[in-house]
C-alpha cells in the first residue's frame, strides 16, 4: 500500500442513506489506498455531525426517549424535548468527533468504512460487522478498532456530564453496547446501500 498522503481523498459514492442517515465515510473500494490527513479526517467528523440527516436522527431518537421517558429528571413538554433533544444531538457531535477524528489521529488510524461490494450476502455481513471491531492504519495493514471501541466508551464517559438519570457501570455498558450495535447496523447499510439504491431505481416508474 503506498505510503503517501492522498491530497483529494476519493469521495463516498452516496453522501446519504435513505436521503437522511449521512454517509460521507463510507468508501468503495481499498484499492490504491491512500491515508488521510488530520485535517481530513476533522472534515469528515464535521460533515457527520452537522448534516441535516444528523439533526433530524437528533430529533426522533429525543422525541422517542421522551416518549418512553427515559431521561426522567428531562420532564416533559416543550422545555423536556429541547433537553431530549440537546443531549442526543449532543451524542451524536461528541460520538463522531471522538471516533471519527480525534481517536484516529492520535491512533493514526483510518474512520473510513470500505466497502467489499462483491461476495456473497453472509460474507459481506460478516465483513461489514469486523470493521467495528477491526480497522486500516494509517501506515498500512490493519489492527484492533480502538477509535470505535474506545472512542465511543469515551463518548459515553462524557454523556454522563449532562444525562442526570443512571450513571452507573450497568448503564454506561448498556449505552456502549446499543451505540456498537447502532454503528454495526450502520455498517451493513454502508455495505449494501449502493445495491438498494439500484434496485430502487429501478422499480422507480420513468417520467414521460
Amino acid at each position: 500500500m503506498p505510503a503517501g498522503f492522498s491530497q483529494t481523498p476519493e469521495q463516498p459514492e452516496h453522501s446519504r442513506i435513505f436521503g437522511i442517515i449521512p454517509n460521507y465515510r463510507t468508501f468503495p473500494t481499498l484499492q490504491n489506498y491512500k491515508p488521510l490527513r488530520t485535517r481530513e479526517k476533522f472534515k469528515i467528523a464535521v460533515e457527520d455531525s452537522f448534516d441535516r440527516g444528523t439533526v433530524m436522527l437528533a430529533a426522533s431518537f429525543a422525541g422517542l426517549g421522551q416518549l418512553n421517558n427515559s431521561t426522567p429528571a428531562f420532564g416533559q413538554g416543550v422545555a423536556g424535548y429541547a433537553r431530549y433533544f440537546g443531549a442526543s444531538y449532543g451524542d451524536f457531535v461528541i460520538g463522531d468527533f471522538i471516533t471519527e477524528a480525534i481517536y484516529p489521529t492520535l491512533l493514526h488510524q483510518d474512520p473510513r468504512y470500505f466497502r467489499r461490494g462483491t461476495g456473497s450476502g453472509w460474507s459481506r455481513l460478516r465483513y461489514a460487522a469486523k470493521q467495528i471491531f477491526w480497522t486500516h492504519k494509517d501506515a498500512g495493514g490493519s489492527q484492533f478498532n480502538f477509535s470505535e471501541i474506545a472512542g465511543n466508551a469515551t463518548a459515553v464517559a462524557i454523556s454522563n456530564a449532562y444525562y442526570p438519570d443512571n450513571r452507573d457501570a450497568a448503564s454506561a455498558v448498556s449505552k456502549l453496547g446499543i451505540q456498537i450495535g447502532i454503528d454495526m447496523a450502520g455498517n451493513f447499510l454502508k455495505e449494501f446501500w449502493p445495491d438498494l439504491s439500484r434496485k430502487f431505481s429501478r422499480k422507480t416508474p420513468k417520467k414521460p
